[in-house]
């Protein structure tokens, strides 16, 4: 297992930081189980001849890395990338890192300025990680970029109508001026390049 962070030489980072209830529930069992789990199960079933095995996954805005076990058992990677804009959560992820025996790397890095080479990635993995970006079009171009042909984005994301309901504004921090709806990020989605159909997206909740 290798676990690097690059701090220095990246590009700025646009942030909005998490507040303290909110990064403490990224780090429980229930956003791991109930959340995380939740949602891979919920992607996996929409892959169209799904691989064996996608050799190079990108975990995009993969906080305090507690997707990585999961994506490791969906996906059988032979190697795992790691970003996220904030280091108190990467530094909680190298740990998790530690518990791997497939190589998984982590870069403090905007979404917006992976700094990974073209067609490098198998699959990007986004999960609710697009409703804190301040750099959003930017990100999707990026995602874009380090795909190879034919490889797959799972995104996951919570709308508008959830983001500016009131418990979520007075327990989280996000930008609330970019939140969008289903149509709309699908709508970004695919003015970047991306193809999908209904057969791809699942919509489980009202927001």
């Amino acid at each position: 297992m290798g676990a690097t962070m690059d701090a220095r030489d990246m590009p700025a980072i646009a942030l909005v930081p998490e507040t303290r209830i909110g990064f403490w529930f990224l780090g429980t069992r229930t956003w791991t189980q109930r959340v995380i789990g939740v949602a891979l199960k919920d992607l996996v079933r929409l892959i169209p001849q799904r691989a064996p095995s996608y050799p190079v996954v990108l975990d995009a805005g993969c906080g305090q890395g507690k997707s990585f076990r999961p994506l490791i058992e969906h996906f059988a990677p032979q190697r795992v990338i790691g970003v996220d804009a904030d280091e108190r959560a990467l530094e909680r992820a190298r740990r998790e890192a530690r518990l791997e025996s497939t190589p998984i790397e982590l870069h403090l890095r905007d979404a917006a300025a992976l700094g990974l080479a073209d067609a490098s990635v198998d699959l990007v993995f986004c999960h609710q990680t697009f409703h804190h970006l301040l750099r959003q079009q930017a990100a999707l171009q990026e995602f874009y970029r380090v795909l190879k042909p034919g490889g797959l984005l799972l995104f996951a994301e919570s709308t508008r109508a959830y983001i500016h309901s009131w418990i979520i504004r007075l327990l989280f921090r996000h930008p609330i001026h970019l939140q969008r709806s289903a149509e709309e990020y699908m709508a970004m989605l695919r003015e970047q390049g991306f193809a999908f159909g209904p057969g791809n997206v699942s919509m489980p909740y009202l927001w």
